[in-house]
């Protein structure tokens, strides 16, 4: 019979229960069906997936890198990337979120209606953000941004009350800082 009691096999009161946040970068080879099988992994435990980027990374060596954001206790991440290292189409597994030269970047384009007050203060939110103006018209900006997804996130949050239209972002892309390589398999 279970009991809570220290030192039990049962005993889960010590068992880290916070969410965290973590970044893998996954090189895979690129052939048919392997995003689908990645993502599989992903939809058969009911882990969910907060941002994918999948591209070619090197055409000589068939390899493509996924980027992908999840969440989860320390336990269900370490879970996450062990049955991504056991997958046969994939060479490595990075998590780019917990290296300290871990860098991540995302690409944004915010459409945002406006008309006076408010088109002057979304162009100077948007030189405050580095945001650049790609597609004008007399009711209407389209910005790019880029930078941090928190910086993403800020940007959005203060576009909402001065006309905020439509959001479309490309999800995180990552890379670790220095000559080195951080991830194995290219």
């Amino acid at each position: 019979m279970p009991t809570d009691q220290p030192g039990s096999a049962y005993d889960l009161s010590h068992a880290d229960q916070t969410e965290h946040r973590a970044t893998y970068a996954v090189i895979v080879d690129n052939e048919p069906g392997v995003l689908h099988r990645v993502v599989g992994l992903f939809s058969a435990r009911g882990y969910n997936i907060e941002s994918l980027t999948v591209a070619e990374t090197d055409e000589r060596l068939h390899a493509s890198r996924i980027t992908v954001v999840t969440s989860g206790t320390t336990e269900i991440l370490a879970q996450i990337r062990a049955q991504l290292e056991k997958m046969v189409c994939v060479r490595d597994v990075h998590d780019v979120g917990r290296d300290p030269l871990g860098v991540e970047r995302e690409l944004a384009l915010v459409k945002v209606r406006g008309a006076g007050a408010d088109r002057v203060e979304a162009l100077r939110v948007a030189e405050i953000f580095r945001a650049k103006v790609i597609d004008t018209t007399l009711e209407s900006f389209i910005f790019e941004v880029s930078g941090a997804p928190s910086k993403i996130d800020k940007f959005v949050d203060l576009m909402e009350p001065l006309g905020l239209v439509e959001v479309a972002r490309t999800g995180v892309l990552s890379i670790g800082r220095g000559a080195e390589r951080h991830v194995k398999g290219l």
